[in-house]
């Protein structure tokens, strides 16, 4: 792997860390078995989020590379290949830690040119994925946005973000805070083989319930709705009756989308697991990463169909409402990958 990708040197990109500050461990425990972390000293924290991404933020936080969520369809398994890291297994296992995230972060509000953006979490990989469990950089990172008064928002799929409820809550107090989960099925076999390394969608909804019984707003990102597998009416129904129950704010759907270096892995898995939808889906997503406008507009329409049916809306004052979901990729950017 050449970390001198992100150290800079003659000629090169700007340096994120440098080459001798980068530590390498295995873990040979039941939780971490298989995943090695290389922690590193960042040299900046907060990302400036490129303006072709059309996000309604400037600013994200990202303590995390790769994430052992193992999701299949990740879009950010391409910046696994900025490290010379593999973009597969890989992404799943080799985790880069920023382990000075909360530290740097709190030198960086304090600035004076700082302006006081909203910052957005988990856009990239999720920040609340299993090795948060050993570094714990989100009550730092937290603490540093609510010393700060810094609006802020959080997008995970992990419910390790319970740990932090009370400094959220205290967050909450004097700012702006939108969390949103991310939930795009209830099947369980689905979930199984495309996010194992995930909590399962019950778990998730019942951490949205905990949130919201507690003050916290949380929306729910009905992400990925995944084509030919977990688009059926009686799935989206099942869905999002699942998430009106659990109290969530709003629901936002979007559709899976294969960029680069995910669209590779998952047509692998696809290949593997459901073979008879390959040549469907080459159709499907003849066009680019993204599927037709009209498919993305039918899943749209069915499942606010659905919300207003169960009593939800499909977008409120919750953290969905930051996740816009366009009906057209938006054009390559050099910079940092972008949820959508």
């Amino acid at each position: 792997m050449r970390w001198e990708n992100l150290t800079g040197g003659p000629g090169g990109p700007a340096a994120l860390f440098g080459a001798d500050a980068v530590v390498t461990r295995t873990i040979d425990t039941p939780e971490f078995r298989g995943i090695t972390f290389h922690e590193v000293r960042a040299r900046s924290i907060v990302n400036r989020v490129p303006g072709a991404s059309r996000m309604p933020f400037e600013w994200t936080v990202n303590p995390y590379r790769g994430c052992s969520h193992a999701c299949v369809y990740c879009f950010a398994r391409k910046t696994h290949g900025y490290l010379d890291l593999d973009t597969g297994i890989g992404f799943d296992s080799q985790i880069v830690v920023k382990t000075n995230a909360p530290e740097l972060l709190r030198r960086e509000l304090g600035s004076s040119r700082w302006s006081g953006a909203h910052i957005a979490m988990g856009t990239n990989v999720d920040c609340y994925q299993r090795a948060e469990g050993r570094y714990r950089l989100m009550p730092g990172i937290i603490e540093a946005l609510r010393e700060r008064a810094n609006p802020f928002s959080i997008l995970t799929k992990g419910t390790l973000i319970l740990r932090d409820l009370p400094l959220l809550q205290e967050a909450a107090a004097v700012t702006e805070v939108g969390i949103s989960v991310s939930v795009g099925f209830t099947d369980a076999a689905l979930w199984r083989t495309v996010e194992p390394g995930t909590p399962s969608p019950a778990a998730r909804l019942s951490a949205v319930r905990t949130l919201t019984d507690a003050g916290i707003e949380c929306g729910v990102l009905m992400a990925p709705v995944i084509p030919f597998l977990g688009d059926a009416p009686e799935q989206l129904r099942d869905t999002v009756r699942a998430i009106a129950r659990s109290g969530a704010t709003s629901v936002t759907p979007l559709v899976l989308h294969l960029r680069p270096g995910a669209r590779e892995w998952f047509t692998a898995w696809l290949g593997a697991h459901h073979p008879h939808l390959v040549e469907r889906y080459e159709r499907m997503y003849a066009g680019g990463s993204y599927a037709p406008t009209w498919y993305q507009r039918q899943i749209t329409r069915q499942v606010h169909e659905l919300a207003a049916e169960f009593g939800i809306g499909p977008s409120g004052r919750g953290a969905a409402r930051r996740v816009v979901v366009p009906e057209r990729p938006a054009p390559a950017a050099p910079a940092q990958l972008t949820l959508l």
